[in-house]
């Protein structure tokens, strides 16, 4: 997704993959999202902070059948960064249209600020809204407001890859932990949508959408990333020491010593990062 932080084309290419392994663990849920289809015509989807598209190139085809789908990001130049086919418009003012084997969704790519626009959003025509990696970047008052909007609208919701604190090493090492709260008071920072709820978001959300009478199944999604992904690994670890010095400036040379550390044992790392899949839909 992205927000008013800014999350480059390149670091979206980077996690791609690992976003997509992690993803096939909620088959149980988006089998369940199936059952879910409306009765007759297409799905209409909204896909909230859809970056350059990973989300609904991953979604599209497995939600199968006809489709309308608006993508809304911040980010025009995501926007335009999405792989599209060959014959296919780069305006983002032409519809997309993709067949594949069992679906066929046209879809309309769409700036829009969603800090303050969720009013403004399409909710009467929607049945199904959906984002990737979002919402641990929200606060309390943009998801309680998102609860209300799609709740009026008796809209399912699926949202994908949402952090849950959980960061495991291997090898340990003895300050993980100690980066590892860090980098989750970091977290909490506001990133566009208030201040952020990090790995508190999916049970807030939950609990929120419990009470407006929806039905609500989780499922992990967790990065794997092994002693053969060094790019990723590198990354990560780049992310947590420049967030860890950010949010504890005078404990800078003992998070560089930590890094250090982690970039000399990169060939033998593995890292497990936490993540959920939620799913949301109305009780009929």
């Amino acid at each position: 997704m992205s927000t008013a932080e800014a999350f480059d084309a390149d670091w979206l290419a980077l996690r791609g993959p690992f976003d997509a392994a992690a993803r096939d663990g909620s088959s149980r849920l988006v089998a369940r999202l199936r059952t879910l289809r409306p009765g007759q015509g297409p799905w209409r989807v909204m896909d909230l902070g859809c970056g350059t598209g990973a989300n609904w190139r991953w979604l599209a085809p497995r939600l199968g059948g006809e489709q309308h789908w608006l993508a809304l990001d911040h980010d025009a130049a995501l926007l335009r960064a999405w792989p599209l086919p060959a014959d296919a418009a780069s305006s983002l003012d032409a519809p997309l249209r993709w067949r594949g084997r069992g679906f066929d969704a046209t879809l309309l790519r769409r700036e829009a600020e969603l800090a303050r626009g969720l009013p403004s959003l399409p909710w009467a025509a929607v049945q199904l809204v959906t984002a990737s990696a979002l919402l641990d970047l929200a606060g309390a008052d943009w998801l309680g407001d998102l609860v209300r909007h799609a709740s009026e609208a008796r809209a399912t919701l699926f949202f994908a890859l949402n952090v849950d604190g959980g960061h495991t090493w291997s090898p340990a090492d003895a300050d993980d932990a100690w980066i590892g709260g860090l980098f989750a008071a970091h977290q909490g920072r506001d990133k566009g949508l208030g201040p952020a709820l990090g790995a508190r978001a999916v049970p807030w959300l939950a609990q929120a959408l419990r009470a407006r009478g929806y039905r609500v199944a989780l499922g992990r999604s967790d990065w794997r990333v092994g002693p053969g992904d060094q790019a990723m690994t590198t990354a990560m670890i780049e992310g947590f020491a420049r967030a860890a010095i950010e949010q504890e400036p005078t404990q800078a040379p003992r998070v560089r010593a930590w890094r250090a550390r982690r970039l000399r044992a990169i060939d033998s790392s593995r890292l497990r990062v936490g993540h959920l899949d939620l799913l949301a839909w109305p009780a009929r």
